[in-house]
């Protein structure tokens, strides 16, 4: 053959060669971003704790408009958790006088291990919530540090160390956020310990989610949300059931 067309041969061969690598690596780099986009614990829904992002715990808003933190859940070993910084915390008031927690510092916190698809085996199991209660020697701490958080003056044996979510509700156990000194109900006798009908708030939703007639994000999204209102908004008779007098066992 020629030189001039074994030349141009030569150079269409190395054109097409060319061509052919470029694809090749276009094509693996674009594989390489969406395995790593579809790996990435970061882009998988972390924060919802229940299910899915987008009706999930952590998508739920929460008193402060944004999404219900997912706390670390129960631990082997459970340490004194930091304390948001004293007075930088302040209560908020129902119209009847009923407190609620602020919502900055206490948004609420789910469980990990509590979704939808687990309560048989966690909330709606007998004896779930005692097996993964902090000990009192970590919260008694917390709860005089949190007492400061809040500005809180009255009697230590009038408030409740409260789990805005309760464990019985999927809250997570020691979740600072999820934690808070519960002042007395209006009605409240000084020195007769706490008084607190938030408990019996607790327990029928709890009743309400294990017999079908809730879900667990719904409830956790309206017991964080204000827990004077969460039967009325979830259409869950106020009357009924446990007595006014019951104790929440999950909390202190």
């Amino acid at each position: 053959m020629p030189i001039a067309p074994r030349r141009a041969a030569a150079c269409a061969a190395a054109v097409a060669a060319a061509l052919v690598l470029t694809a090749g690596c276009s094509s693996d780099d674009s594989d390489s971003k969406n395995d790593a986009k579809g790996s990435n614990p970061a882009s998988s829904p972390a924060t919802s704790g229940s299910s899915s992002a987008s009706a999930s715990t952590g998508g739920s808003p929460s008193t402060s408009g944004g999404a219900i933190p997912v706390g670390p859940g129960p631990q082997p070993a459970y340490t004194v958790q930091k304390q948001p910084a004293a007075g930088s915390c302040h209560y908020q008031y129902t119209a009847d006088k009923q407190p609620l927690p602020d919502p900055k510092c206490t948004p609420g916190a789910t469980n990990p291990k509590v979704t939808q698809d687990t309560l048989k085996t966690t909330i709606c199991s007998s004896g779930y919530t005692k097996g993964i209660r902090p000990p009192v020697n970590i919260t008694s701490r917390e709860k005089t540090a949190n007492a400061e958080s809040y500005g809180y003056k009255g009697s230590l044996k009038d408030y409740e160390y409260d789990h805005l979510i309760s464990l019985q509700l999927g809250g997570d156990p020691n979740d600072p956020r999820n934690l808070w000194v519960q002042p007395p109900s209006p009605g409240h006798k000084e020195g007769a310990g706490p008084n607190n009908p938030k408990d019996v708030v607790e327990t029928k939703l709890k009743t309400a989610i294990c017999s079908g007639k809730t879900t667990l994000v719904k409830a956790q999204e309206a017991i964080a949300h204000d827990w004077t209102t969460a039967l009325k908004n979830l259409g869950i008779p106020e009357k009924g059931g446990p007595s006014a007098a019951a104790k929440d066992p999950d909390d202190e």
